[in-house]
């Protein structure tokens, strides 16, 4: 088969021939540029460690330390130029350095591998990228916290299947986040300790002959201790794998406030109002304002989900050590990362700006019954009766109720009694919502006094 017919299959976009399409496969500093910060600070720790160990001289050293630096500013103000040809952005900073200090750039690369080049790099941004996780994470935790303790004693319908069930405070519906978020702050926490050990110096697999300090490299770069196997320091990618599971299960708890965002701010429930910040008009419709932020973050956790499933699909049959593969590493978690961060952002905007409507929601946790299981709870505290009886006799006065159009505060006792002689008009005092929520009082409860207790232990645990 001649060139030209296999262009011909292949297409116009690779006209050049093989040589083209294996620039395209293999090159990767499309996207893994984004890393050249992490990388020069790897090269700088190592040319250091080399010096002091006696492997390169101090003058080389200094002349590589000068020369990353200055490709580190013209990466930073937009005028390095990248080259495919080149492949990835280890080879493309080296290029440049040794055209900026000369020979000295040769010995830089002396007692590493761009395998454990590159695990170092995609570690350190991986590393960044949980610190910042971090920060969004607590933004929207105090967010939530602000709305928590401003309506600890709003009342306001809890759902179960989206129905109503029983009051709760909008407070206490808050802090249910509060703790999601607190637990994806803990599992962010956990996965950068347990990442934060150095690949550097494993070389290419086998570790190196020349006399390094690995712990010198860990230390400068904020490692707690180097990995302590060389095969496993330049394959292992479940750092990265342990940031998308993180990142997945932060963006469910998003995805699901998200979702109720969408509702609570839809006319038929009027529950929240969002600022103009977070939301659109529509081009023909002038009432409408629509809750698009909400709906993009809830769109947008796919990507993260769908990261996850792919980085895992890349590493579930790739023998030790490296494999060209692992180059499908970073996209996707590149994208996962942008897309959590900004899921993070928008929703702690939406938070701190929204408006939650308090007499509609008083009004709604009024409605559908909300109280019955307090009904049933007060038959069997006050007359005796076993649950299941008082929960029947509640049922029958729930449809009685609904017959006669009202909710249960407004039956009569000469109602009530028709269904159970046993009941008082001492029933009355447990009907309403808000003396509902109140009684409210175990550990965790949606009573306000207990609401504002977490609120307080939040509080003092962020400082």
């Amino acid at each position: 088969m001649t060139d030209k017919t296999s262009n011909q299959m292949w297409g116009g976009r690779f006209a050049a021939g093989p040589d083209a399409i294996m620039e395209a496969i293999n090159a990767s500093i499309g996207f893994d540029q984004r890393m050249a910060a992490q990388d020069i600070a790897g090269s700088r720790a190592h040319a250091a460690m080399l010096a002091k160990a006696g492997i390169i001289s101090d003058s080389d050293a200094e002349a590589i330390r000068k020369g990353l630096l200055t490709v580190l500013s013209e990466i930073e103000a937009g005028t390095f130029e990248f080259s495919t040809a080149l492949e990835d952005i280890h080879m493309n900073v080296e290029a440049r350095l040794k055209d900026i200090i000369g020979e000295p750039a040769g010995r830089l690369h002396t007692g590493r591998s761009r395998n454990d080049q590159v695990a170092t790099d995609f570690r350190l941004w991986v590393r960044d990228q949980l610190d910042a996780a971090e920060t969004g994470l607590l933004a929207l935790i105090r967010a939530l916290l602000a709305q928590a303790e401003a309506g600890a004693g709003w009342v306001m319908p809890g759902f179960t299947h989206l129905q109503t069930a029983q009051p709760v405070t909008w407070g206490h519906h808050m802090m249910a986040y509060v703790e999601m978020f607190g637990r994806d702050l803990s599992r962010v926490r956990d996965a950068r300790a347990r990442m934060n050990e150095s690949p550097l110096g494993a070389a290419a697999l086998a570790g190196t002959g020349f006399p390094i300090d690995r712990d010198m490299t860990a230390a400068d770069l904020g490692f707690d201790r180097p990995m302590a196997n060389s095969l496993d320091a330049v394959s292992a990618r479940d750092f990265a794998l342990e940031f998308l599971n993180v990142a997945s299960i932060s963006a469910m708890h998003l995805s699901r406030f998200a979702e109720e965002l969408v509702i609570w701010s839809s006319a038929q429930f009027r529950f929240v109002t969002l600022s103009d910040r977070f939301s659109t008009g529509s081009s023909i419709m002038p009432q409408k304002k629509n809750p698009d932020a909400a709906e993009l973050i809830r769109a947008k956790i796919g990507r993260i989900f769908g990261a996850n499933v792919a980085l895992m699909m890349v590493m579930k049959g790739l023998p030790l050590a490296y494999s060209k593969d692992m180059q499908e590493d970073k996209e996707q978690v590149f994208d996962a990362a942008d897309n959590w961060m900004l899921a993070l952002a928008a929703m702690e905007g939406m938070v701190r700006d929204m408006q939650a409507n308090v007499p509609a929601l008083e009004a709604a946790a009024s409605a559908g019954f909300s109280t019955a299981t307090d009904l049933a709870d007060w038959l069997v505290r006050e007359t005796g009766l076993p649950f299941r009886d008082a929960h029947h006799v509640t049922g029958a006065l729930v449809a009685m109720a609904e017959q006669k159009g009202c909710d249960l505060p407004d039956l009569s006792l000469e109602d009530m009694k028709s269904v159970s002689d046993s009941i008082t008009d001492g029933v009355y005092d447990v009907l309403g919502v808000h003396k509902s929520v109140a009684s409210r009082m175990s550990y965790g409860g949606t009573a306000p006094e207990q609401v504002r207790a977490q609120v307080a232990r939040w509080n003092e645990v962020l400082g």
